[in-house]
């Protein structure tokens, strides 16, 4: 068949602009193997946002071994030839990506997929990894020199993970940066509970074992999911205000505390939504669990887990943190203060709340019982470094910082600054220049020279 000089012209101006097309799509490339945090340089992973995770864990308490199967939906943003994911120490089995077995590698704590094609920017896809073995729980100096994460119980299991042990016991993007939705599906033996996060779908006993299906449909850290397993007694309600409430206790500690966590929760809850926003969650609770070797409680989204009965002060710090931490997480861990400092903070309000002392005392109190030459005031509590970013100067200095605001711009600018942080960064994350910004805008001063004395410089400030 001939063609027209015209027409020639026609297909040559064309097949053109299509090799103009292909030659700017960007070439595969494969994802970072982390997303650059300074404390953690391999937590979380570049070339995609996660999604939606599906966790199917089995866990036997006799053995140890945890079972799982993993599905995450995640949305390339690069064309990926390969991608990581976090996990540490399990055995992985089978990966596969969009249904279709895919290549994988090890190296230390990151695993690397390959898939059959090539992942296109923009496109969803979804990766399927099975893997077992038996979790080990991390330790050493961050989190009080305490072990955290995966932590065998005398009947169980207890899961806190902050800050970077969600990776031992599901492969995942494991930064707060990255956060997603979950549906986390429990086996376990009968007679057992597994207790995760936002509600409860489903549970059923099935052939001797414990089926319970918990979805977060709200966006999670990974740091945040449990998937805590034991004997608890289970107690459902509703806070005064009307907010689901879900209470499991370990049966050991029923008797042994000073303390109505079942109260004070709903109490607390329904205080900070007036003091903080909106409660970002479809369900409020705790998880009272019998755990003496933590010696620390966590703000797990939803129910944060007590590793035994503390005191109200404990569940009202962590109740906190669903606004400041979960709903509102760090950019970077080295804005660790705004979770502990506001939580902190929280405290103090409580206090002032309840009648016994002020925030002001509270803050003079922190402040006139360390000396100038206490090693608390070397802490810069902006970028407190990895082994020390759980410092107390974090939590107590932060809440300082947060007092020496308030008493800076007025109570009426501050009551409003926190709901509208909490309101314009829910469900996302934030640094501390926001902050500082925000405060700025909200109260219509200049602030550098306050946040810098309190949060960029050693010392003891001067009052």
């Amino acid at each position: 068949m001939a063609f027209s000089r015209s027409a020639r012209l026609g297909a040559l101006a064309t097949a053109a602009a299509s090799f103009l097309v292909i030659a700017a799509s960007p070439a595969p490339t494969p994802g970072a193997p982390g997303i650059g945090d300074t404390y953690f340089p391999n937590l979380g992973n570049g070339g995609f946002d996660a999604r939606h995770y599906d966790l199917d864990v089995a866990y036997n308490p006799d053995t140890d071994r945890l079972d799982g199967r993993t599905t995450l939906t995640a949305r390339a943003t690069q064309t990926l030839s390969s991608f990581d994911l976090d996990l540490q120490k399990l055995e992985v089995t089978r990966v596969e990506v969009n249904g279709r077995p895919a290549a994988f590698t090890r190296d230390g704590d990151e695993l690397r997929v390959t898939p059959k094609g090539v992942l296109p920017k923009g496109h969803t896809f979804k990766v399927t990894v099975t893997y077992g073995g038996v979790p080990e729980p991390l330790s050493g100096p961050i989190v009080f020199g305490s072990d955290y994460g995966w932590m065998k119980t005398a009947d169980g299991v207890f899961v806190a993970c902050e800050p970077n042990a969600a990776s031992t016991w599901f492969p995942s993007s494991d930064h707060p940066s990255d956060k997603a939705t979950y549906d986390i599906r429990i086996k376990a033996p009968k007679g057992l509970t597994g207790v995760s996060n936002g509600r409860l779908v489903s549970t059923y006993d099935k052939d001797g074992s414990t089926y319970a299906h918990w979805r977060e449909s709200r966006p999670m850290a990974t740091y945040l999911a449990t998937a805590t397993i034991g004997k608890f007694d289970v107690k459902t309600g509703r806070t005064p205000s009307g907010i689901p409430v879900y209470v499991a206790i370990d049966p050991v500690l029923a008797n042994s505390n000073s303390v109505d966590v079942y109260a004070v929760t709903a109490a607390a809850t329904d205080y900070w939504s007036q003091v903080f926003g909106p409660y970002p969650f479809e369900e409020t609770g705790a998880i009272v669990d019998d755990m003496p070797q933590a010696g620390f409680s966590l703000e797990v989204q939803s129910k944060p887990a007590y590793s035994a009965v503390r005191n109200e002060t404990t569940i009202v710090h962590e109740l906190a943190h669903q606004w400041f931490g979960d709903s509102v997480s760090v950019e970077r861990w080295k804005d660790i203060w705004l979770n502990e400092g506001f939580a902190t903070y929280a405290q103090w309000l409580w206090a002032e709340h309840q009648g016994t002392r002020s925030a002001h005392d509270s803050f003079l109190a922190a402040y006139n019982s360390r000396p100038a030459d206490s090693a608390f005031w070397q802490t810069v509590v902006a970028d407190p470094q990895r082994d020390t970013m759980f410092a107390s100067a974090v939590y107590q200095r932060g809440a300082m910082t947060l007092q020496a605001l308030r008493e800076r711009i007025g109570d009426t600018a501050f009551f409003r600054l926190l709901p509208t942080w909490t309101k314009l960064h829910r469900y996302g994350n934030a640094n501390t220049a926001q902050f500082i910004a925000l405060a700025e805008k909200v109260s219509g001063q200049k602030l550098g020279d306050l946040f810098q004395k309190w949060l960029f410089t050693t010392g003891k400030p001067a009052l």
